[in-house]
C-alpha cells in the first residue's frame, strides 16, 4: 500500500484534502493552513458508553509543555485541531477524556495513539505534539484516572476496589479511544486513517499488548516497549527486594550493590566475544555473588568488606521471589540492572501502591516490612483477584495475527522496574500456543537491548517506529533494530538488536562500537 500525504490548497477545508502517493510532491506553496472549522465534530458513543461532551479548539502549536509528573517539552509543533471527547460508563460515575490532535495541514494519512506510564493511562502532551509535528493525527485517553503516581482512585468510599476505573485503566478506555479517534479523524478530514498505530512503553506497552489480545482490529501496528504485562505478578514481585532486605536484616550500601554489578559485568562482559562494557546476554550471566565475599570496596572514602550476608541478599534479589518452601513465584532483578530503584531506602512507589491499595486494600501498608510468608500470600491474592482484569498475559494472539496486525517490542536487559524475563516468558508462551518461533515471527517480534534500563531507548536512540511502519506498510519485517547503547563507561555504542531468541556476538575483528562488526547468533551458543 502506498504512503499518503495530505496537501491542503489555500482556502480548501480539510475534508477536501488531496492525497498524493509516495514520491509525489505538491506545487510550491500549496501546503498552507486551511480555515479549519473545529466546531462541527460529532461522535457516536461506543457501546456501553455515553458521550458527556465534545470540545474542539484550534491550537496554534509552537512549544508544548508536558503536563503532570513526567514533564517534557516539544518545540515546533504546527497548528492543530484539538478535539476532546468525554465518555462515561453509566453506573460507574467515571469521566474518561479522549484527546485527538489533528494537524491543520500535512496530515500523513495515519493515526498514532499513545499509552501511558505508571498509573497515568495516557500521554501528557509531549507524545501527541511530537506525532503532530511528524504529520500524524494523534490520540490518547486519561481513562478517567490521574497522573503517574496518583492512586487516589484505587478504592471507593467503602474501601473496595473501584472496578469501573480499574477496567478503564486496564482495557476498555484504550479500545474506546481507538474507536473515537477514528471517528474524529473521519469527521475532520473526510477520510479514515489509512494506517493506525499504537505507541507505548511500560504501562503503555502493557496497553498495547492488551489491544492485541482483546481488540485485534483496532491497530495495524503496535509498538509496545518494556511492556508491563503479567501486571498482577510483576507488580508484587518487584516489592521482593524490600522483603529480602527486611527478612535478612541487612541492606547493602549503594556502593556495595554497585560492586556486585561491576563484578558481574567483569565476569560476563565477554559472553558476546568482546570486552565492550555490556552484558549482551544477561539471562546467561551466571555470576555467583558469593564470589565477592571478603572483597574490600571503598565507599565514600571508607573501606568496607563484602560479607556473606551482603551476597545472600543480592543472590535472593537476582533469583527472584519464592515461597517459604522454595517454589519460584516470578523473575528477579536482571543481573546488571541498577539496584537503587527497588532496593533503596524506600520501596518503589508503583509496586508499593499496587500491593498496598489494590491487593491488601490498606493504602497505608508499609510493604518494606512484609515477611516472606505475607509476601507470598499477597502475590497469590493479586494473581487470583486481578489476572483476568489486568494481567495482560493471554498468549492467544491468533485473532491479531488473522487481522494482519504487527506487534513490535524492545525490552532493556538491565530494566530495574519490569523484569525482562517476564516479557520473554510471555513471548515463549505465545510460541507454544501458536506454533513456534517462525510462525510467531510473522507478526510479533521481540528485541532485547543489552545494558538498557527501563524505556531507555527513547529520544531517537532506536529505529523502532520506522521499522514497524516498514513492516506494516511494505511487508518488510525487521531482522534487527538499530540502537545506540550506553556501556558501563558511558560510551555510546551502535548495535543491531537481534530478534529474540538470537543475541549479538562479535565477529572477531573491527571496532566494537560499530554494529557491522557483530552478528546475531542463538542465545547461549557463543
Amino acid at each position: 500500500m502506498r504512503r499518503l500525504l495530505t496537501v491542503l490548497a489555500a482556502g480548501v477545508p480539510l475534508a477536501a484534502a488531496v492525497y498524493l502517493p509516495a514520491g509525489a510532491s505538491a506545487a510550491s506553496g500549496s501546503q498552507v493552513s486551511a480555515p479549519l472549522n473545529c466546531s462541527t465534530v460529532s461522535v457516536k458513543a461506543p457501546s456501553g458508553t455515553k458521550v458527556e461532551s465534545v470540545t474542539t479548539v484550534r491550537q496554534s502549536g509552537g512549544t508544548i509543555n508536558g503536563t503532570g509528573g513526567l514533564g517534557g517539552t516539544v518545540d515546533g509543533v504546527p497548528a492543530f485541531c484539538d478535539v476532546t471527547v468525554t465518555l462515561t460508563h453509566p453506573g460507574d460515575g467515571d469521566h474518561a477524556k479522549i484527546r485527538t490532535w489533528l494537524p491543520v495541514k500535512g496530515w500523513n494519512g495515519r493515526l498514532q495513539a499513545f499509552g501511558g506510564a505508571a498509573y497515568a493511562a495516557g500521554d501528557n502532551g509531549v507524545g501527541l505534539g511530537t506525532a503532530v509535528k511528524s504529520g500524524y493525527a494523534a490520540a490518547t485517553t486519561d481513562a478517567g484516572v490521574g497522573d503517574v503516581l496518583d492512586i487516589g482512585w484505587a478504592l471507593n468510599s467503602k474501601g473496595k476496589v473501584d472496578t469501573g476505573l480499574l477496567k478503564n485503566f486496564a482495557d476498555r478506555s484504550q479500545h474506546e479511544a481507538a474507536l473515537v479517534a477514528k471517528q474524529v479523524i473521519d469527521e475532520v478530514y473526510g477520510k479514515a486513517p489509512s494506517y493506525s498505530y499504537f505507541n507505548g512503553c511500560s504501562t503503555g506497552g502493557r496497553q498495547g499488548y492488551m489491544e492485541a489480545q482483546r481488540h485485534p482490529d483496532d491497530y495495524d501496528g503496535i509498538l509496545a516497549n518494556a511492556p508491563a504485562v503479567n501486571w498482577d505478578e510483576f507488580e508484587v514481585a518487584t516489592v521482593w527486594p524490600q522483603v529480602v532486605i527486611n527478612q535478612e536484616k541487612n541492606r547493602p550500601t549503594d556502593c556495595e550493590f554497585k560492586a556486585f554489578n561491576q563484578a558481574a559485568l567483569q565476569a560476563c562482559d565477554k559472553l558476546d566475544g568482546v570486552k565492550d562494557g555490556l552484558i549482551s546476554d544477561a539471562a546467561h550471566c551466571n555470576f555467583d555473588p558469593r564470589r565477592l565475599i571478603g572483597t574490600k570496596v571503598v565507599c565514600d572514602g571508607k573501606e568496607e568488606t563484602i560479607s556473606a550476608a551482603d551476597a545472600a541478599v543480592v543472590r535472593k534479589i537476582w533469583d527472584g521471589p519464592r515461597t517459604t518452601s522454595g517454589k519460584k513465584l516470578w523473575y528477579g532483578l536482571p543481573v546488571g540492572a541498577d539496584f537503587s530503584g527497588l532496593a533503596g531506602p524506600k520501596a518503589f512507589d508503583v509496586p508499593a501502591a499496587w500491593t498496598a491499595s489494590w491487593v491488601a486494600k490498606q493504602p497505608g501498608l508499609d510493604v518494606s516490612k512484609l515477611t516472606y510468608d505475607q509476601f507470598a500470600r499477597l502475590f497469590k491474592q493479586s494473581q487470583a483477584e486481578f489476572d483476568k482484569v489486568i494481567g495482560t498475559d493471554d498468549p492467544n494472539l491468533s485473532a491479531f495475527r488473522k487481522s494482519g496486525g504487527k506487534l513490535l517490542t524492545y525490552h532493556g536487559q538491565a530494566d530495574p522496574f519490569i523484569p525482562t524475563q517476564g516479557t520473554v516468558d510471555y513471548r515463549e508462551r505465545v510460541e507454544r500456543k501458536l506454533g513456534g518461533t517462525h510462525r510467531v515471527d510473522d507478526f510479533y517480534r521481540l528485541f532485547l537491548a543489552p545494558g538498557t534500563a527501563h524505556c531507555g531507548l527513547g529520544g531517537g536512540n532506536v529505529n523502532d517506529l520506522a521499522a514497524l511502519t516498514q513492516w506494516v506498510e511494505h511487508g518488510k519485517a525487521p531482522q534487527t533494530l538499530t540502537a545506540n547503547l550506553t556501556n558501563a563507561d558511558g560510551k555510546t555504542l551502535t548495535r543491531d538488536l537481534c530478534r529474540y531468541p538470537l543475541v549479538s556476538h562479535y565477529k572477531g575483528h573491527g571496532d566494537p562500537a560499530d554494529a557491522r562488526n557483530f552478528r546475531c547468533v542463538p542465545a547461549g551458543r557463543h
